[in-house]
């Protein structure tokens, strides 16, 4: 009997102070790879087999909180920051030791999110601008345009932002804040708690995915949602597995930009400067690497002269790239009337008619070929209603993607007609003539739980069919067929200005 309760007594002190034991094997949350907990290590790391980068490597509980001196879980997780670099926390972890950088990304366009938020709710009635997406306003029950434009906001378009960690596709998953593009991240965890001085194209893209400036550079163009116009149409690894769609819908392969295929990343054009400090940053044009004029006025930080030619160290490929000077006679010709990419931009994303309904009913049988939304949530409910093997109905609601509340009403989305070989040309508000994309050719509807139509297509109120000047990340050659693209555009502005002339004379 005591060499009984001697064994008993014995074996409660090995799993007291931790639920899993130093000798046996653990998962690691961060890396999912299978590690050996070495027994001398107490504290955070017995669990979690963290592998930090020399400037970082101090205990866990400096930037995490909690108590890195316990082995009992509960003790050990008191106090704990789950994502110290999250908006609300990063200026007491990262800006510790990073002031001026926690405060001036705290002001960029990044977190903010200011010009894309104020320019859809200007279009749907908004008198005065925000100066941070935290400010778009919640409103329970939508009485107005506005406010239905807010909740389609904070429930739908807001996906990418500093605030969320995105949707959990196997790329798009990220982390919050300064995380967001310092930390790697694979299937919506860390790949490693190595932070990245400088981040790659890899973070850069999961925001810029889908059909926006970032996929263009790497020459994708999103599929439309409707199975029949989906390719392949089986993309599983086996019929047991989730589909293989990286980023949530499949893409076409298009021409990448001719900088993307020399080796070139987003950040050796996008400084520091430009992507975190809104009051230092200044928009990178393509005169400053490839004008002759700009060049001998003042040379970027990583372009240096030698012996008269120009070399770009790329922070891609480490190498040097010579820099083309303008030398072409339609330099001279059009540079101030026009933008490069009117002439240089091999293909443009030219979705036209974007609907969004914001559906609160459980029906939703007749979205049964667009269940692939483009949003994981979305997908979920729609998947899961409709499958003949569910057991659960899984009611049509949709968190706030800033505060994480889950509010009622599903947001579906979709186009009338998605192309690329057409690049619209139209004039900016300087007079300038720029690639145009229909932006807010936007067009939302609401349903609400009593099939009751609240809001039946009301369109954005902007000019010349929501066509907005952009730049499309699609570099090419012009070729021989730019004076075509132009010589088009100018015809269709005379026929325009002849319609305009004739039907004054009417009146």
């Amino acid at each position: 009997m005591p060499y009984l309760f001697l064994f008993i007594l014995s074996s409660l002190l090995l799993t007291a102070c931790s639920e899993t034991p130093p000798s046996e094997q653990t998962k690691d949350s961060a890396t999912k790879a299978t590690v050996v907990v070495p027994p001398e290590h107490n504290g955070c790391r017995r669990c979690h087999a963290v592998h930090q980068d020399k400037a970082h490597d101090f205990s866990c509980s400096d930037c995490h909180g909690g108590n890195d001196t316990s082995n009992d879980n509960q003790t050990a997780h008191l106090g704990l920051i789950a994502r110290p670099a999250h908006p609300t926390s990063m200026a007491k972890s990262c800006g510790r030791c990073h002031p001026d950088q926690s405060a001036g990304v705290a002001e960029s366009i990044h977190f903010t999110l200011a010009g894309k938020i104020n320019q859809v709710r200007k279009a749907f009635g908004a008198n005065a601008p925000l100066d941070n997406l935290t400010q778009v306003p919640i409103t329970e029950v939508p009485e107005s345009p506005l406010q239905l434009a807010d909740d389609l906001l904070r429930r739908r378009c807001l996906r990418c932002h500093p605030y969320s960690s995105g949707d959990p596709y196997p790329l798009v998953g990220h982390g919050t804040g300064c995380a967001a593009c310092h930390l790697d991240f694979n299937d919506g965890a860390p790949a490693t708690h190595t932070f990245l001085a400088a981040p790659t194209d890899k973070q850069c893209l999961q925001c810029h995915y889908g059909n926006w400036v970032g996929a263009d550079y790497h020459g994708r163009f999103e599929h439309d949602f409707n199975e029949e116009y989906r390719t392949p149409y089986f993309t599983r690894a086996s019929a047991d597995k989730a589909p293989i769609r990286p980023y949530g819908v499949e893409f076409h392969q298009l021409a990448p930009d001719i900088h993307q295929q020399q080796g070139m990343i987003c950040i050796d054009c996008h400084n520091g400067a430009e992507l975190m400090n809104s009051s230092k940053s200044q928009s990178i044009r393509c005169q400053d690497c490839h004008l002759q004029q700009s060049l001998e006025k003042a040379l970027p930080s990583n372009v240096t002269a030698e012996a008269g030619q120009y070399f770009l160290q790329s922070k891609g490929d480490k190498r040097r790239h010579a820099i083309p000077v303008m030398s072409h006679p339609a330099h001279t010709a059009y540079r101030d009337s026009m933008d490069c990419q009117v002439c240089h931009a091999q293909w443009a994303f030219n979705d036209i008619g974007t609907h969004l309904l914001r559906n609160d009913t459980i029906e939703q049988d007749t979205f049964w070929r667009l269940t692939t939304q483009g949003s994981w949530e979305v997908e979920q409910i729609l998947s899961n209603n409709q499958s003949p093997d569910t057991s659960t109905t899984l009611p049509p609601t949709m968190a706030d993607k800033i505060s994480g509340e889950l509010k009622q009403g599903i947001w579906h989305q979709g186009y009338t007609m998605r192309r690329w070989e057409t690049i619209q040309l139209g004039r900016d508000e300087k007079g300038k003539i720029s690639v145009m994309r229909p932006i807010l050719d936007l067009h939302l509807s609401w349903i609400d739980e009593n099939h009751t139509v609240r809001f039946d297509a009301i369109t954005a109120l902007s000019d010349n069919k929501g066509l907005l000047p952009y730049v499309p990340h699609t570099t090419g050659h012009a070729g021989m067929f730019y004076r075509q693209r132009l010589q088009d555009f100018y015809q269709m502005e005379n026929a325009e200005k002849n319609a305009v002339k004739k039907e004054s004379l009417k009146q």
